[in-house]
């Protein structure tokens, strides 16, 4: 038994059935010439082999009695693979397009609290002859780094699986066979969430001085604006402004996945000074110009986005939520792309800064006993009153950079050509960017909910533009242009 951290425990509570807490990604695989078999068997027996070494796909959530407080994780017992790997074939012709819209499909639909907290569907008729593999895992067990981990773990860095591959059980014996573990008694349950309630408590009390230097220490001196003015800190917590994607939302989902060269976007970033995360957040701002100017209207007011920043120790390989969230100015009301960018830096930059500051002081977990019902009535409340139409949207969009393995992945002796992460859209934030590089490409995956973005492949088309845009206004960059045709979007 081991207790559900804080942090993890709000995307439990906070989950409605409008706003699933699952993050996922989707990759496109090369079948080895000739493969004669059934690749959605083989995905099943891998499993079954990595399994007893990845605890967190096999661990399930046991909850308190009238969930007083956060569940505890009991780790161990069998996983039902027929559960939890489905095999899907897409209609002819098997475009890209319908495989997108079976993902957002996909991605709408909650995970059952019962079992261990994912699920995997290999989708297969594609007119390219290529394989999907969509991987969907709640934000209970991991972040975006933690996944890009688990994916290392979860396939091979080489064509051919090891022996102990080649030498699973039958298809009709995947789960795996130890017993399930005794289920924690109630009173053990209980005594768990006061112990760890007790020492939380007792560890804030022992971080208020270094809480209080560091809050002193940004209040004291925030960046400042070249010329004066307000602060950089202050135009980023500034309230966005009211948007088509700002709004109310079901639980349907859409999605679209777009991939640029890496080198282009490295060459981009050098040209102008600036991290490879600035132009990430330039061309999603050139793309959420395009997109709204077609939808609605630009705004005058700058677009807001929230941003996830890790809070992982180089060399921390746990497999667990580390991060937190801040805001960035997106800078839309600048039509310029080079002036954009360069507001844009600045603005990345002062939020960095802050995160540094911060960085040793933001708790991964605290107290929760009483919380899950405040946050559960408040996750309803703020869906059925409609709270997200009325208020003013503290950020517009969600933008996250996930670094990713830049060596190929294989699965069952099948290459992975393309990798696109999924992740959560809330009410009053029906859109999600994630960006994660893999083998030389960076791949950005749109996440919609369907009443905010009806059609999300105009988003991917829109980045498209803002990138190539850029790439024109920037000399230095255009030899890498015409490599975008290789590394861009799947065949339809």
């Amino acid at each position: 038994m081991k207790a559900l951290r804080g942090v993890d425990g709000l995307f439990l509570h906070l989950e409605t059935r409008q706003t699933p807490m699952h993050v996922a990604s989707l990759h496109l695989f090369e079948l080895p010439r000739g493969h004669p078999g059934d690749f959605a068997a083989d995905v099943r027996r891998e499993l079954d082999r990595r399994l007893p070494t990845v605890p967190v796909l096999t661990r399930r959530l046991v909850p308190m009695p009238l969930d007083f407080a956060n569940p505890v994780w009991v780790d161990g017992g069998p996983v039902d693979l027929d559960h939890h790997v489905q095999h899907i074939t897409l209609a002819p012709p098997g475009t890209q397009a319908q495989l997108e819209d079976c993902v957002g499909r996909l991605h709408g639909h909650r995970l059952d609290r019962s079992r261990p907290l994912w699920r995997v569907a290999v989708i297969d008729g594609l007119q390219s002859g290529q394989v999907a593999y969509y991987f969907k895992v709640h934000h209970a067990v991991l972040d975006g780094q933690a996944g890009v981990l688990l994916s290392q773990l979860l396939f091979d860095d080489e064509p051919r699986p090891g022996r102990a591959a080649r030498a699973v059980r039958p298809a009709r014996a995947l789960a795996p066979q130890a017993a399930a573990p005794a289920e924690p008694g109630l009173a053990e349950r209980v005594a768990a969430a006061f112990m760890h309630d007790a020492t939380q408590y007792l560890r804030l009390l022992q971080q208020l001085p270094a809480l209080w230097k560091t809050v002193a220490g940004v209040a004291a001196g925030p960046p400042q604006r070249p010329g004066g003015g307000r602060s950089l800190l202050a135009r980023n917590f500034a309230f966005g402004p009211r948007t088509p994607l700002n709004v109310p939302i079901t639980g349907e989902r859409g999605f679209a996945g777009v991939s640029l060269p890496l080198d282009a976007l490295k060459r981009l970033a050098a040209a102008h000074d600036a991290k490879l995360n600035d132009i990430v957040l330039a061309l999603c701002s050139g793309a959420l110009r395009r997109y709204l100017a077609r939808h609605g209207g630009l705004p005058k007011k700058p677009l807001i986005a929230t941003m996830p920043v890790s809070l992982r120790d180089a060399g921390d390989t746990a497999l667990r939520t580390q991060a937190t969230l801040t805001l960035v100015n997106l800078n839309t009301q600048l039509a310029d792309p080079l002036r954009r960018l360069r507001a844009i830096r600045r603005a990345a930059g002062a939020i960095k800064d802050l995160a540094g500051r911060a960085r040793g002081v933001i708790p991964m977990d605290f107290p929760s006993i009483g919380l899950p019902w405040l946050l559960q009535a408040l996750a309803a409340g703020y869906g059925r009153w409609g709270l997200a139409g009325g208020l003013p949207p503290l950020a517009n969009v969600v933008v996250s950079n996930v670094p990713g393995p830049q060596a190929p992945l294989y699965a069952a002796g099948a290459r992975m050509v393309s990798y696109w992460p999924l992740s959560i859209v809330e009410h009053g934030v029906g859109l999600n960017i994630t960006v994660m590089s893999y083998a030389g490409t960076m791949g950005f995956g749109f996440t919609t909910a369907r009443c905010a973005v009806p059609e999300p492949r105009e988003l991917a088309a829109a980045l498209q533009q803002a990138f190539d845009e850029l790439v024109a206004r920037t000399p230095d960059a255009r030899a890498a242009a015409p490599r975008r045709a290789a590394a861009s979007r799947p065949p339809p």
